[in-house]
């Protein structure tokens, strides 16, 4: 995997170009693994372990506390940053505070210091049963687009009409990855699961009638598939799976 945004090499490289000293440096990289915000400890080493910056979690957190990370994340100059489940009225915030972010209203994410990758990795399938579960697909080809896989979307082509999703069988030919998401019975992943080579990222979505019991009905579904290749992750989490599927299709 690619190390991007690797705070190590980039003090090395000016170490290197006599842009800072051996001195300077040593203290950097003291204090570079973790900064204390006093309601943060933001993850400096993440890039170096992980391949990518530490993902901001917007929904419990106040506007002010994600000012705050974000802030100091952008002062050390990383760029990428995710913000999953963030409100309009915190984004609103964020852009009156001058954060440079790009917002995705469908799957409620915000990306800061976004850069431009025209030259994307492999290809991940993110294939949807229904309409309806475009908000968590979204998160998901949205998290896998900004680590840096090249994404195709495959929407509302659920079990209820299985020609739409056969239609497409040379386009999963050439994944590395699918990401199948479905609320209701969530039996897609399986279908899916049956008739492709490559790992299978099942996500339930909370998507349907009661007897769905809030996606439970579809995880269950999911967790006892028949299909090889088959991994489940929680319900409605897409970015998990774009997560996932990213580090699938970089290796």
């Amino acid at each position: 995997m690619k190390n991007q945004n690797n705070p190590v090499l980039e003090i090395l490289k000016k170490v290197k170009s006599g842009q800072i000293s051996c001195e300077n440096a040593l203290t950097q990289l003291k204090i570079s693994p973790f900064k204390d915000l006093g309601y943060a400890n933001i993850d400096y080493h993440r890039s170096v372990r992980q391949g990518a910056p530490e993902t901001v979690y917007g929904q419990s957190k106040t506007k002010e506390h994600i000012f705050g990370i974000v802030s100091d994340m952008s002062k050390k100059g990383i760029k990428n940053i995710i913000i999953t489940r963030i409100s309009p009225e915190k984004v609103s915030f964020l852009k009156r505070k001058k954060i440079n972010l790009k917002y995705y209203p469908i799957a409620n994410l915000a990306v800061v210091n976004q850069t431009k990758n025209t030259n994307k990795n492999g290809l991940v399938v993110v294939v949807s049963g229904g309409t309806s579960d475009i908000p968590v697909c979204e998160e998901a080809a949205l998290t896998a687009e900004t680590l840096g896989s090249k994404v195709e979307r495959l929407y509302d082509v659920g079990v209820a009409g299985m020609h739409r999703l056969l239609h497409r069988a040379e386009l999963f030919s050439k994944a590395r990855a699918v990401i199948a998401v479905a609320g209701m019975e969530g039996a897609l992943a399986s279908v899916v699961g049956g008739f492709v080579s490559c790992p299978v990222i099942a996500v339930p979505t909370s998507v349907g009638y009661g007897a769905s019991f809030g996606g439970i009905a579809a995880l269950l579904s999911m967790l006892n598939s028949c299909a090889n290749g088959v991994s489940v992750v929680n319900i409605d989490n897409g970015y998990g799976a774009g997560v996932i599927a990213h580090r699938i299709n970089v290796r």
